[in-house]
C-alpha cells in the first residue's frame, strides 16, 4: 500500500497562488508516477497533471502555462504549483500514484485524502 498526505490548500483570491505538496509513504516503488487531479462541487474529478519520477510531465489543457508540476524523489513527494488561479479552479485537489491512462482516461491506483483550493473572484 501507498500512503498519501497532501498540504498546502486554502483560501486564494483570483490571481493568486499557492503551492500544493504530496507526501508518499509505504510502498514507494509504486509512486514512479504522481500527480494530481481535482473534482469540483457537482462535477466529476478530473486529471490535472502528472509528474513521471524520469522527469517527465503532461499538463491537462485547462493548466497549462499556469501550473507547475515537480518531484522530489528522494523525499517521495510531488508539488503543484499553481498561478494565476481562477475561481472555477475551485475544488478538492486529490494526489494519486500509479496513474496511468486507460481507454483515453487518467486513473490513479492510490489517493490521497484531498485538500481544498478555493479562489475567489
Amino acid at each position: 500500500q501507498v500512503q498519501l498526505v497532501e498540504s498546502g490548500g486554502g483560501l486564494v483570491q483570483a490571481g493568486g497562488s499557492l503551492r500544493l505538496s504530496c507526501a508518499a509513504s509505504g510502498r514507494t516503488f509504486n509512486t514512479y508516477a504522481m500527480g494530481w487531479f481535482r473534482q469540483a462541487p457537482g462535477k466529476e474529478r478530473e486529471f490535472v497533471a502528472i509528474n513521471w519520477s524520469v522527469g517527465s510531465t503532461h499538463y491537462a489543457d485547462f493548466v497549462k502555462g499556469r501550473f507547475t508540476i515537480s518531484g522530489d524523489n528522494a523525499k517521495n513527494t510531488v508539488y503543484l504549483q499553481m498561478n494565476s488561479l481562477k475561481p472555477e479552479d475551485t475544488a478538492v485537489y486529490y494526489c494519486a500514484a500509479n496513474i496511468h491512462l486507460n481507454s483515453g482516461t487518467w486513473l490513479g491506483d492510490y489517493w490521497g485524502q484531498g485538500t481544498q483550493v478555493t479562489v475567489s473572484s
